[in-house]
């Protein structure tokens, strides 16, 4: 019963039978240098190794006690064996710099504090599914999504949001950028081909529309939103609450203007619970269900490694992303679903987005405090980041910069679709940071802005 820990545990050795103890030795030498079994781990025991490999158990005894005093394995009276933490060999583990971030801090937009997660809630929100799922959720899940969170989600993004949402015409996906996949191929299965986007946008999404078939246009942006006479595409990607990178809000007129325009609108409402200086801002899809998509996601107030999103379909679209959807064959597990369904209606989903937009508005006005005099902020109403301007020559030097501030943060200019002459400037997130981490990295910026002046 000593190694009943461990009995259990398999392992993969490249052994010749017949080689004998050195053979075996040699063969978990190996296994440890080429990191296969890694520092820290328990190995099998000896009872079980012996067993799995057809040898006498006093045989792999002997070859882990020349293994331990050669440094390989680390072994204790009452405790498992394991692989030695120190005096292996340094293939026996990756670099440190292979896990370590490139920055110590981070103003990097586009994502949330990490430490806001509320795990406490998300926990007893799992334990009440647990308690109560029936066993038909441990099976493949439904294709479009599971059923409660997607009436849970009509409520939801209907009082939060004005969205007229079906649970019928919500399909659940892998997060935004698995969303905007499926609608890339779901348009050019109804004959549109060509795509816009703002200008400036976020570059990522329009080169997954692009892999999904469709070709990339852009249209200009100014203080009012999107230029909608200047949009001459079938389809646009719009961020309309808070336009990204630039953070205007789109303008009534223009609303209006592009939900007639006759182009399937795809509203991107990537952080559209957080607003802080007005009113919140209706989505644009309640003005013409029918032409308007509207794309919901847990990654800003929660967190993107949930990998949970949501698509609010006219219905002509609904069967063309279903039949996209099946082909990816990708699917958010069923679990996760149930659980963000639970903490929405439990109304802890409520209080989670509140807190964090407390939190996030105070950092917001840190941040435009820690500004220089020179530096006028735009999109500050809302969101998790804001834009300051520089010239070109200025932002070129951001890169170095930021390496030796060992500051994580973003340009402008790579978020322009038009040529080298569009203006230049720092998209500046103020979520990413821990909290406590948030005063070092305004600390950094302010080295680094000091620097380019």
């Amino acid at each position: 019963m000593t190694d009943s820990w461990s009995s259990s545990l398999d392992a993969h050795l490249g052994w010749t039978p017949g080689s004998g103890r050195a053979g075996l030795a040699s063969a978990i030498r190996a296994a440890i240098r080429d990191g296969r079994w890694k520092a820290g781990e328990m190995v099998p025991s000896t009872r079980a190794l012996a067993r799995d490999l057809g040898i006498a158990r006093g045989t792999v005894t002997r070859v882990y006690a020349d293994l331990a005093a050669e440094g390989y394995l680390s072994t204790s009276q009452g405790a498992p064996t394991r692989v030695a933490t120190a005096g292996v060999s340094p293939l026996s583990a990756p670099p440190l710099s292979a896990h370590a971030p490139p920055y110590r801090w981070t103003l990097a937009p586009g994502r949330p504090d990490p430490s806001l997660f509320p795990r406490g809630a998300w926990l007893a929100a799992t334990r009440r599914v647990m308690q109560h799922a029936p066993n038909d959720v441990f099976n493949y899940g439904e294709p479009q999504g599971s059923s409660v969170l997607r009436a849970t989600l009509s409520a939801y993004v209907g009082r939060t949001r004005g969205v007229l949402a079906d649970p019928a015409r919500i399909v659940v996906c892998a997060g935004f950028s698995h969303g905007i996949s499926l609608l890339g191929h779901a348009l050019r299965s109804v004959g549109i081909t060509t795509t816009a986007f703002e200008d400036p946008s976020m570059d990522r999404f329009r080169d997954i529309m692009s892999q999904a078939g469709q070709r990339i246009t852009g249209v200009r942006v100014d203080s009012r939103g999107i230029v909608v006479s200047e949009l001459d595409s079938p389809a646009v990607v719009v961020t309309p609450a808070h336009q990204f990178p630039v953070g205007d809000t789109l303008a009534p007129a223009r609303r209006t203007a592009l939900v007639d325009s006759g182009a399937v609108v795809i509203e991107d409402d990537y952080d559209g619970e957080f607003r802080y200086d007005r009113q919140q801002v209706g989505a644009l899809q309640a003005l013409d269900p029918e032409r308007v998509v509207y794309a919901g996601t847990v990654s800003k107030t929660l967190s993107p490694s949930l990998r949970l999103a949501w698509l609010v379909l006219p219905r002509f679209l609904v069967d063309p992303v279903l039949a996209a959807l099946e082909t990816t064959g990708t699917y958010p597990p069923t679990l996760p679903q149930l659980v963000l369904a639970d903490l929405i209606s439990s109304g802890a989903y409520d209080r989670h987005v509140r807190r964090a937009r407390l939190e996030y508005r105070s950092r917001r006005d840190r941040l435009v405090i820690a500004l220089p005099e020179r530096l006028r902020p735009r999109g500050i109403s809302a969101g998790l980041h804001l834009v300051v301007g520089l010239d070109r020559a200025a932002e070129e030097r951001v890169p170095e910069l930021a390496r030796r501030h060992s500051l994580d943060i973003a340009r402008l200019s790579p978020l322009w679709l038009r040529d080298d002459d569009a203006p230049g400037g720092l998209v500046i997130g103020y979520g990413a940071s821990t909290g406590n981490a948030f005063g070092g990295a305004l600390s950094a910026l302010s080295s680094l802005l000091a620097d380019l002046a």
